[in-house]
């Protein structure tokens, strides 16, 4: 057999030619001055950003770049050598990928993902520290049969395991009819081993974005890589020199490699793992990272999962179309006696899926009600709005909207695996008491489809809905006692605290003021802890000396003091999470915001990932913040600085969100009407200057504000 190391050299070795021959006849046909810039990110070439500090915009800055990375390819067999080569693979085979997409910035025409966008490494940021990731997997294939394949990938896709497939394991899966995508959590990266560069790119990216890491600085990647992002690699057998070069690069990083190649390949303590068995391969896996998943047992005859929070069901593919526009349809918690209530009781009211034809859209509700020692009816919409969160983890279900405006559609595989109405009872029960054992003590669902009796609960729903708004209108920063620290993302951003207030959400978007009592509440020694704020420094502008004694303490020394309504005065911190971001516009003196859908330009000349760069990671960065959407029709919304009467720039589809709640907002601080009309979008101009036109037409009041800088 022939040594590890000299197979890791010669794996290396393979790749360096193969970049050599792509980059020569790119810069052949296309010049030395050619750009180079992978869609969608601010970090070009994120291999040559981690290892050797490089800013690549050119072909030209590629192929110095690739003459410095040649060097890292040595054949002395030491341990550091190796791991030296096997980055060293990374970057060639990040060359090789770059080639092609300076060719073309689609080369692989939704065939293979290939490169992942920043934006994408953001979505996945709630999500990873949550733990409804638990960690990634790289599958390089083909598997030795396509059930096989199919069943490994499902099998993480049911423990929440974000999964990268490489190689001949891609077509496996597809003749299976498996779904892939982000929204999945199944990602087709490409055909070729080379296109572990996207994966790479995307794990040093996380870190450039979450964790603050800069440019160049090898061992703070290494430390985060090996702390912070649980990720491990399955290789089928056989496996190639040009894999066991790309593993080497892969365990520097912390990543430990499992195969069944017995033959060819070496056993090494924590970091190449050979199980012959490839059943087995899972719980090896997760062992290998410490990855421990907790599972909730629910009597559903589909998947549950996190995995399939984002699946989509087609009309060709629907059974069931429950359809808020046209029937009536709702859902609910409620705080019940514990007397009234039978403990995992479901009810159905009305006729069940069998008894519908297929393609039918029919009304729904759905009626939860809880009893606890320890219950209080502020929890109540909070559980509610998971109920959105709990039934997109069902395999083969569509669920969108809240309250009395639902969409739901149950396809045509989960509906013939014996799925029914009753288990929708089934998730939300096993989901409330599992999630909230610290409050609830009992919970019985009633799952409803007559349509006499939709009608008359969707009206007493409504009246509980109307009378918790008037609970939430009057809650303000000023009313309440206390605020809330989350440092939930600290486990990806060390530094990052948010302060949660009632009128300003985490800037996930994912934990308003109630969200983070009803927290710390179920855990109070979690990421939930109460703020006082009696030291009052300036109410108006939101400083507080209790505020920022929490922010040094949680951020561990790293933040001394936080203005909570001001983008100028020591802003917020961003983790790199955030659904929005806005920053500030020189010729208006206003704020342009875009949120993480947004792909298009600015009127800063920058996209979402260009601003989103100049944050994050835990930095105050004044001038720059990012932030939830919800955030924006805020009446504390940058109140330092003048408040929403500052946003000058959204897109269309932003504008469209927060239009109700902002113009109330604009009206009630300004009194001015209509103020969403008078902010520029991209269907107007990304330009400045036509932009500035736009907003005197519109008589936009920044036009009449103190400049801020």
């Amino acid at each position: 057999m022939k040594k590890l190391f000299d197979r890791v050299f010669d794996g290396a070795d393979e790749m360096y030619a193969m970049a050599d021959k792509a980059l020569a006849e790119a810069v052949t046909e296309l010049g030395e001055s050619a750009p180079m810039q992978m869609p969608n990110t601010a970090y070009n070439l994120a291999c040559f950003m981690a290892y050797l500090g490089k800013n690549i915009n050119t072909l030209g800055d590629l192929k110095a770049a690739y003459e410095e990375a040649k060097t890292w390819n040595r054949h002395d067999p030491r341990l550091g050598d190796a791991f030296s080569s096997g980055m060293g693979t990374f970057m060639a085979a990040e060359t090789i990928e770059a080639c092609k997409y300076a060719r073309d910035p689609d080369p692989y025409k939704g065939e293979y993902h290939g490169h992942l966008t920043d934006a994408e490494v953001r979505e996945l940021g709630v999500p990873l520290v949550t733990d409804d990731i638990p960690g990634f997997v790289v599958i390089h294939g083909p598997a030795p049969s396509e059930d096989e394949a199919v069943e490994l990938v499902k099998g993480y896709q049911t423990r929440g395991i974000f999964v990268f497939l490489l190689g001949g394991i891609i077509d496996q899966v597809k003749a299976k009819g498996m779904n892939f995508g982000f929204n999945v959590r199944v990602v087709a990266v490409g055909p070729d081993t080379w296109q572990v560069a996207h994966i790479i790119s995307f794990v040093y990216r996380a870190a450039m974005i979450f964790g603050a890491i800069q440019p160049g600085a090898r061992a703070e990647f290494d430390e985060y890589t090996y702390y912070r992002i649980h990720a491990f690699v399955n290789a089928f057998d056989p496996v190639t020199d040009l894999v066991v070069a790309c593993g080497a690069g892969a365990i520097a990083m912390g990543f430990p490699v499992i195969t069944d190649d017995e033959k060819d390949m070496w056993r090494v303590p924590k970091s190449i793992l050979i199980q012959k068995n490839t059943q087995d391969w899972i719980d090896t896996s997760l062992e290998a990272r410490d990855i421990r998943i907790k599972i909730t047992n629910i009597d559903i005859p589909v998947a549950f999962s996190t995995a399939f929070e984002g699946e989509i069901v087609r009309k060709a593919d629907m059974q069931i179309d429950i359809d808020g526009a046209k029937y009536d349809t709702f859902e609910l918690c409620k705080t019940a006696d514990s007397l009234d209530i039978e403990d995992h009781r479901i009810t159905l009211i009305g006729k069940d899926f069998d008894e519908f034809d297929q393609g039918s859209a029919i009304g729904f509700g759905i009626i939860a009600e809880v009893s606890g020692k320890n219950m209080q009816s502020d929890f109540e919409p909070v559980f509610e709005r998971n109920f959105h969160n709990f039934l997109n983890c069902i395999e083969g279900i569509l669920h969108t909207g809240q309250r009395d405006v639902l969409r739901i559609r149950v396809n045509k595989a989960a509906y013939e695996a014996g799925f029914r109405a009753k288990h929708f009872g089934e998730v939300v029960y096993a989901k409330i008491m599992s999630e909230y054992d610290a409050v609830v003590d009992k919970c019985q669902v009633t799952v409803i489809t007559d349509p006499e009796t939709l009608k008359t609960e969707r009206a007493a729903a409504k009246k509980i809905y109307d009378k918790r708004d008037e609970r939430l209108g009057s809650l303000t920063d000023e009313s309440v006692e206390v605020f809330y620290n989350c440092i939930l993302c600290q486990s990806f951003s060390p530094s990052h605290v948010c302060i949660v207030t009632p009128e300003r959400l985490g800037l996930c978007g994912a934990v308003s003021w109630l969200d983070a009592k009803a927290t710390n509440q179920l855990d109070p020694n979690g990421p939930c802890q109460v703020v006082t704020k009696d030291r009052i420094v300036d109410e108006n502008i939101g400083i507080w000396e209790d505020v920022n004694e929490c922010v040094f303490k949680s951020s561990h020394g790293n933040l001394e003091q936080v203005t909570l309504y001001s983008i100028m005065n020591d802003p917020m911190t961003s983790c790199g999470c955030f659904e929005c971001i806005c920053g500030i516009e020189p010729f208006s003196q206003g704020v342009v915001i875009v949120n993480r859908e947004h792909q298009g330009m600015t009127p800063l000349g920058m996209s979402f990932p260009e601003m989103a760069s100049m944050t994050g990671g835990g930095v105050q960065t004044p001038g720059f913040m990012g932030h939830g959407k919800q955030f924006i029709s805020s009446k504390k919304f940058m109140k330092a600085e003048g408040g929403p009467a500052r946003i000058v720039w959204m897109p269309k589809d932003l504008k469209d969100l927060v239009r109700p709640k902002l113009d109330a907002a604009a009206k009630e601080l300004y009194g001015i009407d209509d103020f969403t009309d008078k902010i520029a979008d991209e269907t107007v101009t990304d330009d400045a200057e036509v932009m500035m036109e736009y907003l005197s037409e519109q008589g936009h009041p920044v036009l009449e504000m103190e400049p801020l800088i």
